[in-house]
């Protein structure tokens, strides 16, 4: 099956791959990076909004350069409140051709109230990048929350997660859409 994730960023297409591969068996995933249409740090409905936009642009990126897919694929990262305490929650979206979509989040982690004016006013990274020192791996595929949780979990683990959840809909087929 072919599986087109809206990002070029390393850690997050492993993830998508490691829960797809719980599911379909000869996967092909590509990275696409699209735009979230949503600011650089999305905060509350603009998570959503931001991963549902990202299939949108993603789909008509792969339309209009005539890539096929299976599913189209995307997650976005951002803090929220929903819950009466600011935390970092991860929400994937999943659409086929025939705009069937569901959606799945990460485990979340809990924001210092010191920090949550800064984290919304620039973003995580800028915030981690403060608080630890700048590293690439980070940044790149583990994600601050190796760090976080001394290398318990990373950026991968959490997508993860998030596509499984996600994947709920598609795989229980018609008793649970």
């Amino acid at each position: 099956m072919k599986f087109v994730i809206a990002t070029k960023n390393q850690g997050k297409i492993d993830g998508a791959k490691r829960a797809l591969e719980y599911y379909f068996k000869d996967i092909e995933i590509e990275g696409i990076p699209v735009s979230s249409d949503v600011g650089e740090q999305p905060v509350n409905n603009e998570i959503y909004t931001g991963a549902k936009n990202r299939v949108k642009n993603l789909k008509k990126h792969c339309k209009t350069n005539n890539i096929k897919a299976d599913l189209y694929l995307s997650v976005e990262s951002g803090i929220t409140n929903c819950l009466g305490r600011w935390m970092i929650t991860n929400i994937a979206v999943i659409e086929d051709n025939d705009e069937f979509e569901s959606y799945g989040t990460s485990p979340s982690f809990p924001v210092p109230d010191r920090l949550v004016n800064d984290i919304i006013n620039t973003n995580l990274s800028e915030v981690m990048n403060n608080v630890f020192t700048k590293d690439e791996e980070r940044h790149n595929k583990c994600g601050g929350i190796q760090l976080l949780t001394h290398e318990k979990i990373t950026r991968i683990d959490l997508t993860e997660s998030a596509f499984i959840m996600a994947l709920t809909k598609y795989v229980n087929g018609e008793i649970w859409k």
